[in-house]
């Protein structure tokens, strides 16, 4: 069992569930799980498929650009709290401490790190375990593309909150588990609405809101938006 924390207060994933299903509305259209499934497999294999050579390239400038495996793994926590894999290609260097990034999230979930700088959300400025090409692949977003196996898998969607890691969510009140109620996803309404610039609590309502309204129309609305925000490399997570 997963145990998360929000400060002070332990929850179990059984609390999780709990504060899900209670908070959030579930979709009013009966068919819409079906349809966002099916959406969400053949176009992510479809993506895979056209992509294949350059996932290829890109696996291959990873590993010459520094020692390591092209694709890199890290527990995330899912839907209802469910735990799972998450794919990206490796923008680090093989075996950077996570340190760095366990207190930057700690601070930014707690309002403690300004916004001002551009940084990105949930990752520090200046950070010096990312590699060259790692830089390039963070800009563009490309590193993210692995996540189409993890939609294929069912573990994500492509549309939905960003799936957290676990020292994210140890960090959460009790509201901010509302956003682990759906499969979490490659891009959503918070990442299509200035994210790098949002505070914690404003990307946590984001969230909330997709989840509150989510119907097919709206998913189609927001990967369609996601396009232009992408090609201004300003959809890094």
């Amino acid at each position: 069992m997963i145990e998360v924390k929000s400060r002070s207060i332990s929850w179990s994933r059984i609390t999780v569930q709990t504060v899900c299903r209670t908070r959030i509305a579930q979709p009013k259209a009966s068919f819409y799980p079906v349809v966002k499934r099916w959406t969400d497999v053949v176009l992510s294999l479809l993506f895979l498929l056209l992509l294949a050579p350059l996932l290829n390239l890109i696996a291959l400038a990873v590993m010459l650009d520094s020692p390591g495996p092209a694709i890199f793994r890290q527990k995330r926590i899912g839907r209802l709290g469910k735990e799972f894999t998450l794919f990206k290609f490796r923008s680090m260097y093989d075996h950077s401490d996570e340190d760095v990034h366990r207190k930057f999230v700690k601070g930014y979930i707690n309002g403690n790190v300004s916004r001002s700088s551009g940084q990105t959300m949930f990752k520090p400025p200046a950070d010096n375990r990312i590699t060259r090409v790692g830089k390039w692949l963070r800009r563009t977003s490309l590193d993210e593309l692995p996540q189409l196996v993890n939609v294929v898998l069912g573990d994500m969607s492509l549309v939905g909150p960003r799936p957290a890691v676990d020292y994210e969510v140890a960090e959460y009140s009790r509201w901010h588990l509302g956003r682990l109620a759906v499969t979490p996803g490659l891009t959503g309404l918070a990442q299509i609405s200035g994210r790098s610039g949002l505070s914690f609590e404003k990307i946590v309502r984001l969230d909330l809101q997709y989840i509150e309204r989510q119907t097919p129309w709206l998913d189609a609305a927001i990967l369609l938006r996601t396009i232009p925000v992408v090609l201004k490399a300003r959809c890094a997570a």
